[in-house]
């Protein structure tokens, strides 16, 4: 974190960025009782975030992606910035290739990035591991942040699908999202990596939905 205001917002905002609590599970990112199974369904084999997306007041994960989602630029550029400082998980290390969970196509062309494949190549660059894009979403998938939670808790697996000609064949692999709330979309692009034979899915977000 900074102690100085940043991209025209002040160091109290930043501060926003609160780090999850030190207790939590290893694969949903929650506080649970380790006697009971995750509240949302898992598939992988470790799953973490950077950041509370509801700390701070106002909450400044949400205030950040949205204002990022509609074209705040010096947000994204400081938010990347702060990937290249930040203690990450040991086990992102140790995999073989970084991917993000990918937008449909024609959010990416209407914003003309995608901040999860930002995300993920700022890490593959950091932990000097190949990025690859190996996920679509199909053309015309609503926005999840416009959805319900029980919809979005049943997101068809066939809205994502392996890119032609990519193969992930024995690999670990380290899925990126921007933000994690029910998991859902982090579900099915690990169902889909594991039918293609990855070997392990382990997830990371930006941001964790508490």
């Amino acid at each position: 974190m900074t102690s100085k205001g940043e991209a025209g917002l002040c160091s109290t905002c930043w501060e926003g960025l609160y780090p999850l609590q030190e207790t939590r599970c290893p694969k949903c990112a929650l506080v649970h009782d380790d006697s009971r199974p995750c509240p949302d369904p898992v598939a992988w084999e470790y799953g973490d975030a950077l950041w509370n997306y509801r700390g701070g007041r106002p909450p400044f994960g949400s205030l950040l992606i949205s204002g990022i989602k509609s074209g705040e630029t010096g947000w994204r550029m400081s938010l990347l910035k702060r990937i290249n400082t930040i203690e990450l998980p040991t086990w992102v290390e140790s995999v073989d290739l970084i991917t993000s969970a990918p937008p449909s196509p024609i959010q990416r062309l209407l914003r003309g990035f995608d901040l999860s494949e930002e995300v993920a190549r700022t890490i593959a660059t950091r932990l000097v591991r190949p990025y690859m894009r190996t996920l679509t979403k199909t053309w015309f998938s609503r926005r999840q942040a416009k959805l319900t939670e029980s919809r979005r808790r049943r997101l068809p697996q066939k809205n994502f699908a392996m890119r032609f000609g990519v193969g992930v064949s024995e690999k670990s692999i380290l899925l990126i999202d921007d933000v994690w709330t029910t998991g859902t979309t982090l579900l099915r692009c690990t169902e889909v990596l594991k039918k293609s034979g990855a070997k392990e899915v382990r997830v990371l977000a930006l941001f964790r939905a508490m």
